[in-house]
């Protein structure tokens, strides 16, 4: 999720339960296609009013221990814009924060490798567009 201030772009970042700064995503619902998923996620765990998909920017693949189970994890990745700077976590499931950070610091900020690569090729296919697809 990306919004313009002036012709800087910032990044939003959710702090989870745990205090790991990270990205909105979440489940699909039954036959519901990757992007609507992703454009539902963000607007419930942000409270943004209007997202707009840009592109798809990267599918990561992991695995962690979970209570002694081994769960694996495949998510997609969507680049998205807003013109609003309000957020409202959501709380019920454990965002305790919303934060919008420039690249340098949402770099510094993420708490795993694999969220910095999401964030890099994010910040790559935003340089090769002539800044805001909408007016900001």
């Amino acid at each position: 999720m990306v919004r313009y201030q002036g012709a800087d772009p910032l990044f939003l970042l959710i702090r989870d339960s745990y205090g790991h700064w990270g990205f909105p995503k979440g489940h699909l619902e039954r036959d519901e296609p990757p992007e609507v998923a992703a454009r539902r996620e963000v607007i419930e765990e942000t409270g943004l009013p209007q997202v707009d998909l840009l592109g798809s920017i990267a599918t990561i693949d992991w695995q962690f221990r979970f209570r002694g189970t081994l769960i694996h994890k495949n998510c997609e990745f969507f680049l998205m814009e807003t013109a609003s700077a309000t957020t409202r976590p959501q709380k019920s499931e454990g965002i305790t924060a919303c934060k919008w950070s420039s690249f340098a610091d949402a770099h510094r900020l993420l708490a795993y490798e694999n969220a910095r690569a999401v964030l890099q090729r994010a910040h790559e296919m935003l340089t090769t567009r002539s800044g805001p697809a909408s007016p900001t």
